[in-house]
């Protein structure tokens, strides 16, 4: 029975999403900016909420916005993971939410808000990208398989009702939307390197910018 109700309360949140998400959805193709990221907004690029990977205090901050529902967002989690291993404590990386792909990604993004209160964020983080085309495949999105990814990896289904609606989280989307504006954010992912942006985009390119990044700290 609960199991029933929170699915239920899943679908009518997604319903409630859907009007704003239709319009994240149409700006999900266009590229991304390819000048550096003005002083002024550098602020935008990270938020004190921002959830971060690897070591807090690391000199090179990788910041990628993804989109929990993005295919190629999928395709980098690995690779971005075996950057971390390769530099160990000398590189972070910071996410950023771009609920570019309709309600399943802003309710995706509010499991993983509720999985954080828990202090559960990065096993529910890696259930939704290892399950993505279980409930995020092309043209079928299953948004009522989202919670139940990450109940598999140890949300707590009942607290997290409260926590994916809670204002706080509201708030948290609210600014993310503010940010994606504000730096220029076309495509996920994207990503900066202490600030400077991964432009051509690539992998290459990116393991070339962190390694640059981190040789000039040493």
């Amino acid at each position: 029975m609960i199991r029933r109700s929170i699915v239920l309360g899943v679908l009518a949140l997604g319903f409630a999403l859907f009007a704003t998400a239709v319009w994240y959805t149409t700006r999900s193709t266009p590229a991304t900016e390819s000048a550096e990221v003005p002083t002024e907004l550098q602020l935008a690029l990270i938020r004190p909420y921002s959830p971060i990977l690897g070591p807090e205090e690391a000199p090179v901050t990788i910041v990628e916005f993804f989109d929990p529902a993005c295919e190629a967002c999928r395709a980098f989690y690995p690779i971005v993971e075996d950057i971390m291993a390769e530099h160990g404590e000398s590189v972070r990386v910071v996410l950023r939410y771009t609920p570019f792909h309709g309600e399943g990604s802003e309710i995706a993004i509010r499991v993983l808000e509720a999985a954080r209160m828990q202090g559960n964020f990065e096993a529910v983080l890696e259930a939704l990208m290892e399950e993505q085309p279980r409930w995020a495949a092309h043209g079928d999105m299953r948004p009522d398989l989202i919670l139940q990814v990450a109940v598999s990896a140890g949300l707590d289904p009942e607290a997290a009702q409260a926590q994916m609606l809670a204002p706080q989280t509201t708030g948290l989307l609210n600014q993310e939307r503010t940010d994606i504006e504000t730096v220029g954010v076309r495509q996920t992912p994207t990503f900066f390197v202490n600030g400077r942006p991964v432009d051509p985009f690539g992998e290459a390119e990116l393991r070339a910018l962190v390694a640059e990044e981190v040789a000039s700290e040493s």
